[in-house]
């Protein structure tokens, strides 16, 4: 009796143990969302990806990029800061907003106050050009090995389920509002950094010229109360008087 025979591969049918079924295979390769208005640039890293067995999506504005961020149609965003139509920071400000897709961002610039920003607006790594396609795609696959839509932020208390804006403290879910969410993920995932209210506003304020300093001291006031709840003896966010807000490292 034949155990598994594949009799016509282009029916996808099989027989396995004298039973005939028909089969289809899953296409699991992660999607590469290129957000790149230079076409030669864009051609390089579709080659590389391809071969590394990645599909890829190449658009040329950030516009469209967001779009198919919203449609959910990607796995992975290569964002290029300098293009056309919208400052490239400001789309991965809107992408961190709508996902928690991983985003390596790509710039002709070298300052290091763009790289900070990008890191600290979200991104997961930065590559200056010109680049090595092939350091794209390593970081890539980094980047994925270490990702999980739930992140542990390293020796604190939080769970952060950033698919289902959910954080957990000590074990127990916290009910946050859309901005306490992101005020405290902001925090926790840079434990002991200090930010001051016009950069959380710039953060996690879709219009923060259109909010007030005290409208983050109301947030985190907020936040401590709803932490106090679930551990009375420690208060993990630190007021630095005249400077801004941190987590306190060591918890």
């Amino acid at each position: 009796m034949t155990f598994l025979e594949i009799e016509d591969s282009d029916k996808k049918s099989w027989t396995f143990f004298g039973l005939k079924a028909d089969y289809t295979f899953m296409d699991n390769k992660k999607k590469i969302l290129i957000i790149e208005d230079e076409p030669g640039i864009a051609d390089s890293l579709e080659y590389v990806l391809k071969t590394e067995s990645f599909d890829t999506i190449w658009v040329q504005t950030g516009n469209e990029g967001l779009s198919i961020v919203g449609e959910k149609q990607c796995d992975f965003v290569i964002l290029d800061i300098g293009l056309p139509d919208i400052n490239g920071f400001e789309v991965l400000k809107q992408i961190r907003h709508a996902s928690d897709l991983p985003v390596l961002c790509l710039t002709a610039r070298v300052e290091e106050i763009d790289r900070i920003l990008g890191l600290e607006l979200g991104a997961d790594d930065y590559v200056s050009k010109p680049f090595s396609p092939r350091e794209v795609s390593a970081r890539i696959k980094a980047i994925m090995r270490r990702g999980s839509s739930n992140t542990k932020t390293g020796d604190c208390p939080f769970i952060i389920d950033t698919n289902k804006r959910q954080i957990t403290y000590f074990g127990q879910k916290l009910q946050l509002s859309r901005y306490e969410f992101d005020i405290l993920s902001l925090l926790a995932n840079r434990p002991g950094w200090i930010f001051n209210r016009q950069k959380i506003m710039d953060l996690v304020w879709l219009e923060p010229d259109e909010s007030f300093d005290r409208t983050v001291d109301a947030h985190i006031k907020m936040l401590r109360a709803k932490l106090k709840a679930v551990r009375p003896d420690i208060d993990p966010i630190e007021t630095h008087r005249g400077i801004g807000y941190s987590l306190k490292e060591g918890l």
